[in-house]
């Protein structure tokens, strides 16, 4: 399998924090040197291993949040 190289161009915030020292975090994140894409996914605490996740564009994100917008919470 061939290596995925990633930069967190942003830490956009944490969400979460598990008692094994990963935490859930929105991060902008340039996948193999692409243009950066909105990030969701647990993240080791040096962001040296990494979870299964969701990888958004901006129009998506837009979308979620405007679905999370119209949500009575």
């Amino acid at each position: 399998m061939a290596e995925i190289k990633y930069e967190i161009v942003e830490n956009l915030g944490v969400l979460s924090e598990s008692t094994k020292s990963w935490s859930k975090e929105v991060n902008l994140v340039s996948w193999n040197g692409r243009e950066p894409k909105y990030d969701i996914r647990d993240w080791s605490i040096n962001h040296e291993k990494m979870g299964k996740g969701i990888t958004l564009s901006e129009e998506e994100i837009r979308a979620l949040r405007d679905i999370l917008n119209k949500m009575e919470l």
